[in-house]
């Protein structure tokens, strides 16, 4: 975040050159032409290292006081972000990918995402051995290496993205670079406590860094959501991050600027090839309010697998379907043909949110409006609303959208042709004139009242569906 920032002053530039030079760079990224899909996507990613970017170990010390805790011998990734900036440096946004998604890791089935990395980096540094490497600076660069590669090859599995860049930090480079540009300001809803992670915060707005920003992030202990309530922490700090360093005089004052820099060479590690420079140029125009931070659609947060324990369930269709609606772009296999007539369209309409009656409210709301109609029932527990077409009847898909408000639209060749589905979330709304006595959420008043008691109180808290921007401290969990 610091690097794409980094072209705002004159003496930032120069600056930025010997970052460059100094930078550790990995071979994880192959060559080639990749697609003209209208965004430059970079993965992100948060490392639990005991090693700098050299592969040099840290000192027990240091452990200590980024309260590490002991080595399993796994190295996980906690925090892995995936970033679309389109091709006209205009704005970015940052998704999140929880890291216990349970999804298909190539070569290993399907496991939680943070193992990708592990996996494949404990297999090469096995066969290294075997060839007879036996430098421990050497085992871990060439064995992280194959572990990156893995892990760029699982998200772009999830994504449907063609991963362009790749930069990592370490626990080291995180504690340091917060330290150089002088904390980051972020807000708690309630005081915490949390002794594994060594989180102990009072409520409010507050400037944190080093030991205390590391135990911000990595809290997932105590928090009402677990794991999805910490990639809301990692999204606010790193906003608050990019707001700092954008607006705060950081890239102006020489010293804060030195500091940064021999922070970012000690622990960050880019994929070689990167054009570091251009790309600062191309997003010259970037500012903190064109920054937002999201997460991918999540299905079951509390998904039990057949050996991984408890996990995050994501459909990878509707993920995909997400990433490409965030660069504006359609499924480039979709070709349309004109939508008939209402009456020519079965919809089936099957609920997965938790509001009992949603389906038989909007499936009548869409028998008036004379389309056919299909199956009423439940689905599988899902965060947000879609309407899937035929593959190739994308315009049958959307003539139904336009029924039913503000509903993105996909194809699937799970869907006969003529028939559509609408699979509902907790986030449908129905649209004002659909009538019918619809609440805010698409079932009716008596319903609604029903499935969810007296209204909560209003919280600064993300439900995760909205965007967080750079521009303001966001109040969280």
């Amino acid at each position: 975040m610091s690097v794409l920032v980094m072209s705002l002053t004159g003496y930032a530039w120069a600056a930025m050159q010997g970052l460059v030079n100094g930078l550790t760079m990995a071979d994880v990224i192959d060559e080639g032409a990749k697609p003209a899909d209208g965004a430059r996507d970079i993965l992100l990613v948060g490392m639990d290292s005991r090693t700098d970017a050299q592969g040099n170990p840290l000192p027990e010390k240091m452990l200590a006081k980024l309260n590490a805790g002991v080595a399993d011998g796994e190295l996980n990734t906690d925090t892995l972000i995936f970033v679309r900036i389109p091709n006209d440096g205009s704005k970015a946004t940052a998704i999140s990918l929880p890291r216990d998604s349970y999804v298909d890791i190539p070569g290993y089935g399907k496991h939680k995402i943070n193992s990708a990395y592990a996996r494949a980096k404990a297999d090469a540094r096995r066969q290294l051995q075997a060839e007879g490497v036996t430098d421990e600076a050497d085992l871990e660069v060439r064995s992280n290496q194959a572990g990156a590669k893995k892990l760029i090859e699982t998200v772009e599995g999830v994504t449907g993205a063609s991963i362009d860049n790749y930069a990592s930090i370490n626990l080291l480079g995180f504690h340091d670079i917060t330290k150089a540009i002088g904390g980051v300001e972020v807000c708690l809803n309630e005081p915490v406590d949390d002794p594994y992670s060594g989180a102990k915060f009072d409520a409010g707005k507050q400037t944190i860094s080093g030991h205390q920003a590391l135990a911000f992030v990595r809290q997932r202990h105590g928090l009402l959501r677990g794991d999805l309530d910490r990639v809301v922490r990692q999204q606010v700090f790193m906003a608050g991050l990019a707001r700092k360093v954008v607006s705060a005089g950081t890239l102006a004052d020489p010293a804060k600027l030195n500091n940064l820099i021999d922070s970012i060479q000690k622990s960050v590690v880019v994929n070689k090839g990167w054009d570091l420079l251009g790309f600062a140029q191309q997003l010259q125009g970037l500012s903190a309010g064109n920054i937002e931070f999201t997460t991918i659609p999540v299905a079951n947060p509390e998904f039990d697998t057949p050996s991984d324990g408890q996990a995050v369930q994501v459909d990878p269709a509707e993920v995909q379907s997400y990433v490409r609606e965030l660069a504006g772009l359609k499924d480039p296999k979709e070709s349309s043909k004109p939508a008939p007539a209402p009456s020519e369209i079965t919809v089936d309409v099957l609920n997965g949110s938790s509001i009992t009656g949603l389906a038989g409210s909007v499936s009548e709301t869409l028998t008036a409006a004379g389309f056919g109609q299909g199956e009423v029932g439940n689905t599988d527990p899902r965060t947000t609303t879609v309407v899937q077409a035929a593959e190739g009847e994308r315009a049958t898909g959307e003539k139904v959208a336009g029924k039913l408000g503000d509903v993105s639209v996909e194809t699937s060749s799970s869907v006969p042709s003529g028939q559509v589905q609408v699979l509902l979330g907790p986030d449908y709304e129905a649209p004002a004139e659909s009538g019918g006595g619809a609440a805010p959420g698409g079932a009716p008043e008596g319903l609604r009242a029903q499935a969810q008691g007296p209204p909560a109180p209003q919280q600064q808290q993300p439900s995760g569906d909205e965007p967080i921007s750079a521009d303001g401290v966001t109040c969280v969990n």
